[in-house]
């Protein structure tokens, strides 16, 4: 599988407006784009996660139930436009959908690893509180394949 993003390159700096406006953005969801998913597909999750030492797994985004037919989602997404059957779940700022960079100032450069997941499954019924691990430990018997692409940002 490959994914991209306009936005930025894999291991490239986030633009600012895909950050929380604690951090001086708008909060958008990045575009994501994906290919190349294996025979047998038949939904896609994702996730974005902040593993800096000091974020801890910090969870930005979880999103379940992207039909195999969607292999993209346009800027500003989370909230607003997505596929009609996917569910945003809940990220550890406490909200559902997607929420930005907002890394403490002076930690450095943070990494946000966006994940796409090719599925076995057509629907997931997760609650929209879980967890990171418990996300990954429901999704992991339906992994066909994942891709990732990471973007940096710093305050």
């Amino acid at each position: 599988m490959r994914i991209t993003s306009p936005a930025f390159v894999d291991g490239g700096r986030i633009p600012t407006k895909y950050v929380m406006p604690r951090a001086g953005g708008e909060n958008l969801s990045p575009p994501l784009s994906w290919e190349g998913e294996p025979e047998g597909t038949k939904s896609f999750a994702i996730s974005c996660v902040d593993p800096h030492p000091i974020a801890r797994n910090w969870v930005h985004w979880l999103v379940i139930n992207i039909p195999a037919s969607v292999h993209r989602l346009p800027e500003g997404a989370s909230g607003r436009s997505m596929p009609a059957s996917a569910r945003e779940l809940k990220n550890s700022f406490g909200f559902v959908g997607y929420g930005g960079p907002q890394p403490p100032p002076g930690t450095g450069d943070h990494p946000y690893v966006f994940t796409v997941y090719a599925l076995s499954v057509e629907v997931l019924d997760l609650p929209e509180d879980i967890s990171l691990e418990e996300f990954l430990g429901a999704i992991e018997p339906y992994i066909l394949d994942k891709v990732s692409l990471t973007g940096y940002y710093s305050r």
